[in-house]
C-alpha cells in the first residue's frame, strides 16, 4: 500500500517537474527518440510542402485496409462497458478530461462559426461523437446545445450510453447513440455534420487512413475535426502505459499499444493528405494527485488537435510530403 503511495507522489511530482525531460536517456531502445520538447504549436491555415523535382509530393504509402475497426480493441472496451459512469474508476480520467476538451471545442467551434446562444452556444450544430464509449463526452456537448450523435462498434458501451442519457429530460432530444464503425455511418451520413469528435480514439484504430477518409466524407466544407490522444514519444511510454498501466494502475493494463501511438506532425500530415488544415495543436497532461487535467506548452505524452475541412475539394494528383528535415526553412514547424 505505501509503495503504491509512494509511487503516486513520485510520479505526480515528476510530471510537474521541469526535470521531467531526463528520463528519455533511460528508456528501452525499442522506443523511438523525441524529436523536440520544447514547444506548443498553433498551425498556420497553410503548410508549405517539401516540393519534389516534378512539381509533386512525396507520401509514405501505408497499406489501407478500409476498416477502423480493431477485433482485439472492441474486445478489451466491451469487458469494460458498464463502467463508463464509474467517477472513481477505469474512466476517471476521461471524465477530469472534460473540463479541458469541452471548452476546446465549444471555443473553436464558436470561432469557426460564429453562433452563439445564451446558455446553449452549440445551438443548431451537429456532431458526430465518434467512439463514444458510455457517453461522457457527447452528454456535456448536448448540454450546450448541439445535437449530438454518438457512435461506438461496442453495443453494450451504447446501450450504457442510452441508459444514462435517459435520466436526464434536457438529452433526449439533443443526443442519441448508434451501435456501429465510423466507416458504416459514411456510407449513409455524407458533409452532415458541422464537427466530428474523436478523443482518446485514434490510438485504438486499426486504420487511421480510413479514420480520415470517413471524417472528410462526413464534414461539412469548413466543418471542424476535434482529436485528442497520445503523442509517439519516449515519456508517452514511460508515463502512459508503465506508469498509468502497470505502477499506478489508473488504466487497466492492456490499454495502450505503444505502437498504435502517433505523433502531432504525422497526424498532420496525414489530415492534410486528406483535405483537412490543421487550426490548432496544444499539449495536455493529467496529474494523478489531483486528478486533474492541465494545458502544457510540450505535446511530448498528450495533445488535443483542431482540424478543418478545406471548402475547396483537394486536387487528387497532388500527395504530401513526407519530409525527413521538418525543421529547415519553409517547413512545418517542430513539435514538442
Amino acid at each position: 500500500m505505501y509503495s503504491k503511495k509512494f509511487a503516486r507522489l513520485a510520479f505526480g511530482l515528476l510530471a510537474e517537474s521541469t526535470f521531467i525531460f531526463r528520463l528519455t536517456r533511460n528508456v528501452s531502445s525499442k522506443v523511438k527518440p523525441l524529436r523536440s520538447l520544447c514547444s506548443w504549436t498553433v498551425c498556420q491555415h497553410h503548410r508549405q510542402k517539401n516540393q519534389l523535382s516534378n512539381g509533386l509530393t512525396r507520401l509514405n504509402v501505408r497499406t489501407v485496409s478500409h476498416t477502423t475497426l480493431d477485433p482485439a480493441e472492441v474486445r478489451k472496451f466491451q469487458a469494460m462497458a458498464s463502467k463508463w459512469w464509474d467517477l472513481q474508476g477505469d474512466f476517471s480520467a476521461l471524465h477530469s478530461m472534460n473540463d479541458l476538451r469541452v471548452p476546446f471545442i465549444r471555443d473553436n467551434l464558436l470561432n469557426v462559426h460564429g453562433v452563439w446562444q445564451l446558455g446553449k452556444p452549440l445551438t443548431g450544430l451537429r456532431i458526430l461523437d465518434v467512439g463514444c464509449g458510455g457517453g461522457v463526452l457527447s452528454e456535456p456537448l448536448g448540454r450546450l446545445g448541439a445535437d449530438v450523435l454518438g457512435i461506438d462498434p461496442v453495443e453494450d458501451s451504447v446501450r450504457t450510453a442510452e441508459l444514462h442519457s435517459s435520466y436526464d429530460p434536457e438529452l433526449r432530444e439533443r443526443v442519441r447513440y448508434q451501435a456501429c464503425t465510423l466507416e458504416d455511418l459514411a456510407e449513409e451520413e455524407v458533409e452532415g455534420f458541422h464537427a466530428v469528435v474523436a478523443s482518446e480514439v485514434v490510438e485504438h484504430l486499426a486504420d487511421l487512413d480510413a479514420f480520415a477518409n470517413c471524417c472528410y466524407q462526413v464534414l461539412k466544407p469548413g466543418g471542424s475535426l476535434f482529436i485528442t490522444t497520445i503523442n509517439k514519444t519516449n515519456l508517452s511510454y514511460v508515463f502512459g502505459i508503465v506508469a498509468a498501466e502497470q505502477l499506478l494502475r489508473i488504466l487497466p493494463v492492456g490499454t495502450h499499444d505503444w505502437e498504435k501511438f502517433i505523433s502531432p506532425e504525422d497526424l498532420e500530415r496525414l489530415l492534410e493528405s486528406f483535405g483537412f488544415y490543421v487550426e490548432a495543436i496544444r499539449g495536455m497532461m493529467y496529474n494523478p494527485l489531483t486528478g486533474a487535467w492541465s494545458w502544457q506548452q510540450s505535446t511530448a505524452i498528450n495533445y488535443a488537435l483542431h482540424a478543418v475541412k478545406r471548402k475547396e475539394e483537394p486536387q487528387p494528383e497532388r500527395v504530401w510530403a513526407e519530409s525527413e528535415n521538418l525543421d529547415e526553412p519553409g517547413q512545418a514547424k517542430s513539435y514538442s
